[in-house]
Formats: structure tokens, sequence, C-alpha cells
């Protein structure tokens, strides 16, 4: 079991991936980040292949934290919530490709940029002005999703 613990005096996102309610064995995340991919996506895949974190699914794709990450068994929130690394989640798009927030970094600790954005022909993965993460917000993300590799 990975056991997560805040840095802040409340559970954050970073810390603490929020959960608004279980469906089904589903939950919904907060969306909460920096990079979008915009509805002008031509769903043409080059962003899926260049992601350190695998948060980059094709539209209609399932999902899981373990993924590209290190991230196995059950998952601790720390918040009396739980969820197995391995349970497939629903697909955040049926439309376009889309990023799993809780999985985003911005490739922050791998790379200069984000490799989603680099890569794509129709400049549709963006910055989004309204959300900010900082640099130390996404390394311990990060570490987190890669805590057990």
């Amino acid at each position: 079991m990975v056991r997560i613990s805040c840095h802040k005096t409340f559970f954050c996102y970073i810390c603490t991936p929020v959960i608004l309610g279980k469906v089904n064995r589903e939950y919904k995340i907060k969306i909460i980040m920096a990079i979008k991919i915009t509805d002008e996506c031509i769903n043409c895949g080059a962003c899926e292949p260049e992601c350190p974190n695998n948060a980059i699914y094709d539209a209609g794709a399932a999902w899981r934290f373990s993924d590209g990450t290190g991230l196995k068994g059950l998952i601790d929130f720390g918040d009396g919530n739980t969820l197995n690394a391995e349970e497939t989640q629903a697909a955040l798009s049926d439309d376009i490709y889309y990023i799993v927030p809780d999985k985003c970094t911005e490739c922050v600790g791998f790379h200069d940029e984000p490799q989603c954005a680099a890569v794509c022909p129709v400049d549709c993965c963006v910055d989004d002005e309204d959300v900010r993460e900082t640099k130390e917000e996404l390394l311990a993300k990060k570490e987190w999703l890669h805590l057990n590799e």
C-alpha cells in the first residue's frame, strides 16, 4: 500500500488527488493542471508516446494510475479514500486525446519543456492560464508517481 502524507495543513491535490465521489468503483478527479489539450486536437497521437508519466490517453480509452508509473496495489489518499492503482478508470474524453491531471507533471524532472506541446503539429497542447502548479509541486507529484520504481 502506498500511503501519501500531505506537506500542507490540508490535503492538497499534489499529495492527495481530490476524490469528489465514487460511482461504480470510478471516481471523478478535480482537473487542476497547467497543460490542457484543446478541442482543436486532430487525434494524430503524436503526444501520447512522448509523455514520461503515461498521462495522455486516446479518446475513449480507459486509464490506470499504474500505467507508466511506479504506483502499484492499493493507494491510500490519506483522507479515508483508497483506490487500486491497477483499477481501470473511465476515459476523461470520448472525442479527443486527454491528459489525466493527477499524472501530468508537465515533464518537470524529465525534460525542459512539456513534450506533448513540443511535438503537437496543431499546437493544441497549451498552457491553461487559469491554473498554475509550482515547480516544487510538479516535482513532488513526479516523486509520488515514481515512488516504487
